[in-house]
């Protein structure tokens, strides 16, 4: 509760007030389950918000919700007031705002790949030394080439890429074996499915939309709506981390201010520090350390102040103990260092009181005016202002659309980053493959074209060259036929002629014959008549005959010789 210009928180023998310009010297609140760390966690957030610093607090019963609305006169609230008397309490409600990673419950709370980071983003998928390796690969490519990294599809088709393109990149960056990025591939599946997908995107939460005050001066409370989420402890605790990475980043540097700009409740505190690697507890170690100086102050919220590092520890001024159970020798040591962690009272022994407090009872411990851990108290927590109970359904519509955040975070935007920019490259690349293709067909095409023409060409040059020669074969057939006809005409022709030689000679010689004959005759009777007398009719007879035999042996020239001859004979 604020009053005075001071926040009490509890009453002992004494109020116990948590100075303002101490606030942001962080803070723990730490107790097992049912022993009241939640009432304490709304106190002290109402009395941040009534001071006007606002607070951020996550919600992972969703039972928080409540302070949106005006406190009731529940029994046990009245008690409280009454046992503690508690004067100037009233019931109120306070400036609030609901949000959900999932967008379910309040308004969506989005960020990038890009803003969380390689190294957070590697604890959210459980990846190891070489898988962190290549992630870290990935992003530094990505930011060499201009390509946003905003949501889950970007980085896994950034991964392809750096997947396909492993040869090249494995010579200026180091190994990229495709078995690695299988295995991210997978884990970010894995993230996907469990609803990362919601959490990276646009438009990117701006942290700064939470130090805000309301009308009345009053700071807003801003409530994370936990109960999915915190289903998946990693994702849980790197998402809170990276709220206070965002805050650290963002926040100038203002040294000790009158009272904090902003103050951070983080629950389920030992999640962040489970299994982290050295590097991410050294920059939580950084982060809580030097964001002080930034005005900001964080309480962490856990069963034992043994879940939290020393390194951490050290730095938490403002403490709260409730109740721990001890029943084995592990939660007996727990015991021990947690009373250990405050300045003891001599009145009481630190230890012993830790395991008999009370349900709203705590051992509290605040930085007094000089920055010094006061002296222990045991005291008992204020009741809240607000109502403590969860917001229906219908109630928590009606304070997310009077919240003035809807127009900005509702509506997801998907901008061209470098899922775009590698699909449409990849696209490009693909059709210049296909025009490739199809230019390499169309050669091919035009190739077998070309050779089916030349086989034609050479077809019908054997076709033309088989009727050439078929033609020149008819004409020589008909040449030959046609000197043979020739030829035969020509025989017949010379056939006839000796024929009619043979007859014209045979006419001649008969003629000749008849000549011879006739001149013979003439001749010898001529002779005879000279010679008449003797042996006329012996010589006739003799000269006939070898006439006749002469004719008959020899030619028309041989006859004419005979007759010479005979003539000579006779002219003797």
């Amino acid at each position: 509760m604020y009053t005075d210009g001071k926040l009490l928180i509890a009453k002992g023998d004494k109020p116990l007030y948590l100075l303002p310009d101490k606030a942001n010297r962080h803070g723990l609140i730490a107790g097992a389950t049912g022993t009241g760390k939640t009432t304490t966690l709304k106190v002290m957030a109402e009395s941040f918000a009534a001071m006007g610093v606002p607070v951020f607090l996550a919600d992972i019963k969703g039972d928080l919700a409540g302070m949106a609305k005006m406190g009731e006169g529940k029994e046990w609230v009245k008690n409280s007031v009454e046992k503690l008397e508690l004067e100037g309490f009233n019931y109120t409600q306070f400036p609030t705002r609901l949000w959900d990673v999932f967008g379910k419950m309040g308004h969506p709370v989005r960020t990038t790949m890009t803003e969380i980071g390689p190294m957070m983003l590697a604890r959210i998928l459980d990846l190891n030394e070489t898988q962190t390796g290549i992630l870290n690969i990935t992003f530094r490519v990505a930011d060499e080439n201009g390509l946003l990294l905003l949501d889950i599809k970007d980085l896994r088709a950034m991964l392809q890429y750096v997947s396909q393109n492993a040869k090249e990149l494995s010579l200026e960056y180091g190994n990229i074996t495709p078995q690695s990025v299988s295995a991210i591939l997978r884990s970010l599946l894995t993230l996907e499915d469990a609803g990362g997908d919601k959490f990276f995107g646009e438009p990117a939460f701006d942290v700064r939309d939470w130090m805000q005050t309301s009308y009345d001066g009053k700071g807003f409370i801003n409530i994370l709506h936990c109960v999915e989420l915190f289903q998946s402890p990693v994702l849980y605790s790197t998402f809170m981390l990276w709220l206070l990475s965002e805050l650290y980043e963002i926040m100038p540097e203002v040294g000790d201010l009158d009272k904090p700009k902003m103050v951070f409740f983080f629950d389920e505190a030992h999640l962040l520090f489970d299994d982290a690697p050295k590097a991410l507890l050294q920059k939580i170690e950084q982060v809580v350390r030097l964001i002080r100086s930034k005005g900001v102050g964080v309480y962490f919220i856990t069963q034992s102040p043994t879940d939290i590092p020393d390194s951490i520890l050290g730095q938490l001024g403002n403490r709260v103990q409730h109740a721990l159970r001890a029943y084995t020798p592990a939660e007996i040591k727990k015991v021990k260092a947690a009373a250990e962690t405050f300045r003891a009272n001599p009145a009481f022994d630190t230890t012993e009181v830790i395991t008999n407090l009370a349900t709203g009872q705590a051992l509290i411990s605040f930085l007094d005016e000089d920055g010094a851990p006061g002296m222990v108290e045991i005291a008992q927590v204020l009741p809240p202002q607000s109502y403590t109970g969860t917001l229906s359904d219908e109630e928590r519509q009606t304070f997310m659309a009077n919240s003035g955040m809807g127009g900005k975070y509702n509506t997801e935007v998907d901008r061209e980053s470098a899922y775009e920019i590698l699909l449409r490259v990849a696209e490009e690349a693909l059709a210049m493959q296909e025009e490739k293709k199809r230019l390499a067909e169309e050669a091919k095409a035009a190739e077998k074209r070309a050779k089916e023409a030349e086989k034609e060409a050479e077809r019908a040059a054997k076709e033309a060259a088989k009727e050439e020669a078929a033609r020149l074969k008819a004409e020589e057939k008909a040449e030959a036929a046609r000197l043979k006809a020739l030829e035969k005409e020509e025989k017949a022709r010379l056939k006839a002629e000796e024929k009619e030689e043979r007859a014209r000679k045979k006419k001649m010689e008969q003629i000749a014959t008849n000549a011879a004959k006739s001149m013979t005759t003439s001749i010898v009777n001529s002779t005879l008549k000279r010679k008449a007398g003797k042996n006329r009719s012996v010589a006739e007879k003799a000269l006939t005959a070898a006439f006749n035999s002469a004719v008959g042996n020899v030619s028309r020239q041989a006859t004419g010789s005979l007759v010479r001859g005979l003539l000579g004979t006779l002219l003797k």
